[in-house]
């Protein structure tokens, strides 16, 4: 028996339920109170004070930036919006009706393609091309939709901010205040989470010491599932086919009577509210409020209430997401690769943290299969 073997925990945990795999200090979740911490700084701190470049820098040095520190993040984040030009051709040539998740997962491959720093696997490489990842993933998401919709795109402004740059690139007019310190915190929110599916992905690509776009490739590869990424697209749709605020109760008994799960409600991890959910869902009301449309909030509300009646669950953080991004004007299927535009700052430092203590990733599988089986000549099958 080989050392791998005889060292394996004795018990198997499906879908490797409970299962400790790493190490971290970048996000601490407890799923009993629902808190979610981002090095030691409590989510409903973050969201209600920080910016999504502050946190980016927590997450990848573990403090918060001094000012000139963060000044100097912004100013590069910047500078490094634009794409390759052979990047953008690529980007131009893609079918109109392309899943955005594959193009983006695409793109991103390619991207390793015209760095010249790709197979460089230095610490100072890797944060370089981490910056690179983090300031490009919103430029190309909003070019796939603009050409996709005219077959033009709309060039980063380098004036505006991080999440003001993103909606400014999506429609071509500067956002309003509300509207760019609202997808700020949803940036925010969404940044890390902890061992989640695509986190896990990318650390165990980049435990094999592959590179950090590849690293990255896996990661949209994998919360581009609808196990992980996409339920708040499914909200929205659900949210939609109900239309108004008097159908919702007979639509949601005919889910329960047809034993359809509700989208947007119930996590693996936390076992009372997503403390995400709680700012979501006054972000979504201060937008219905603001644009005088409160339908999809009061709806949104109104669901809420009979789920938990009736099945005694409660919203996750892509529940109230989905009405917040809607009154942001920003298409239903843009709704995961936007949650990958957030997470990339959480993608990139933990595939940091793996490089800096490195171990391969190489669990073992509980065998069975046939033990006695034999080989049978083709003649005699």
């Amino acid at each position: 028996m080989s050392n791998a073997v005889a060292d394996a925990p004795s018990t198997f945990s499906r879908g490797l339920d409970g299962i400790i795999a790493g190490q971290s200090s970048i996000c601490y979740i407890d799923g009993q109170k629902g808190e979610l911490v981002y090095r030691g700084i409590n989510i409903d701190e973050l969201a209600t004070t920080s910016s999504f470049e502050e946190v980016v820098y927590l997450l990848w040095h573990a403090r918060l930036p001094k000012k000139e520190e963060l000044l100097k993040l912004q100013k590069d984040l910047s500078a490094n919006r634009s794409l390759p030009e052979p990047v953008m051709t690529f980007l131009k040539s893609l079918p109109k009706k392309a899943n955005p998740m594959d193009a983006l997962r695409t793109v991103v491959s390619l991207l390793g393609l015209y760095d010249e720093e790709a197979r460089e696997n230095s610490i100072e490489a890797n944060w370089r091309k981490a910056l690179r990842l983090v300031a490009r993933f919103p430029t190309i998401v909003a070019n796939f939709h603009t050409l996709r919709m005219n077959g033009d795109y709309i060039k980063p402004d380098p004036s505006l901010g991080h999440s003001a740059n993103f909606l400014y690139m999506m429609n071509g007019v500067e956002p309003g205040e509300m509207a760019s310190k609202t997808f700020d915190c949803a940036l925010v929110l969404h940044a890390d989470h902890e061992f989640n599916a695509s986190t896990f992905s990318a650390r165990v690509t980049a435990a094999t010491l592959s590179d950090i776009y590849s690293a990255m490739t896996s990661a949209v590869g994998t919360l581009k599932g609808p196990l992980h990424g996409g339920a708040n697209e499914n909200v929205m749709e659900m949210l939609l086919a109900i239309k108004t605020l008097t159908n919702v109760e007979s639509h949601l008994q005919t889910m329960f009577a047809d034993k359809k799960k509700v989208p947007g409600f119930g996590h693996r991890v936390y076992k009372v509210e997503d403390p995400r959910a709680k700012h979501l869902r006054k972000l979504s009301k201060i937008l219905g409020e603001t644009i005088g449309n409160l339908k999809w909030y009061e709806m949104s509300e109104k669901i809420e209430e009979i789920v938990r009646r009736e099945k005694n669950l409660v919203p996750n953080v892509d529940f109230y997401s989905a009405s917040t991004y809607h009154y942001l004007g920003i298409p239903t299927d843009l709704f995961t690769p936007i949650f990958a535009v957030s997470r990339i700052a959480g993608w990139t430092a933990h595939v940091m943290e793996q490089y800096s203590d490195n171990r391969l990733i190489r669990p073992i599988s509980e065998y069975t299969g046939l033990r006695e089986a034999h080989f049978v000549p083709v003649e005699q099958r």
